[in-house]
């Protein structure tokens, strides 16, 4: 059994910007595996589903970023499911709009989702980092405005290719683990 989060903001007012893009591939891997329709649960959105033959539970806590851990614990705790069986989606502004990473474990590089689930279940799940690139001076203010802005006509192509691929391979994710799922993501990015 594995619990797949999906970081973002609740709101309209979010829906499109960098921020979100966890909610955009949770979305899309709902649509695209037939997940049963959206719950409200556990301070958040869960819907069940398979992926693989395996069971997976999707998650879009509806805490805001700051507080996601606090939905990611209720789900994890309710369904006794370890932290090597989490996978988190998120946006990451060290990776440009066209590059995808994993890993497990880690620093949170400042992204406050990540603090939060840090701080309520370890750092020893699965994440896969969506790329969103970074504003050209990194003050607060600027990465404040970079993170919940809309994305350019190039890097909204760049986005919904690295969602698509995210969901093409996240079986490999549960199956194989994270260093298949990156062997194979190397190779599909390769050929961009």
């Amino acid at each position: 059994m594995f619990l797949v989060v999906g970081l973002g903001n609740p709101g309209a007012e979010y829906a499109a910007t960098r921020h979100n893009v966890g909610f955009m591939a949770a979305d899309e891997l709902h649509r695209r595996y037939n997940f049963s329709p959206w719950r409200s649960k556990f301070s958040g959105f869960i819907a069940e589903g398979q992926i693989e033959g395996e069971k997976v539970y999707l998650l879009k806590p509806q805490t805001y970023m700051n507080l996601s851990g606090n939905s990611v614990i209720q789900a994890a705790n309710f369904y006794k499911i370890l932290p090597e069986n989490i996978v988190v989606i998120h946006d990451d502004m060290d990776l440009p709009t066209d590059k995808i990473k994993a890993k497990i474990g880690g620093g949170s590089g400042g992204h406050n989702g990540i603090k939060s689930i840090d701080s309520q279940i370890t750092s020893g799940y699965n994440r896969i980092r969506i790329g969103v690139g970074h504003p050209a001076n990194k003050s607060e203010e600027n990465v404040v405005n970079h993170v919940l802005s809309g994305f350019s006509k190039v890097d909204k192509e760049n986005i919904e290719n690295d969602i698509d691929i995210v969901a093409e391979l996240i079986g490999i994710m549960i199956k194989k683990g994270v260093a298949e799922f990156s062997n194979q993501l190397g190779m599909r990015l390769s050929k961009k």
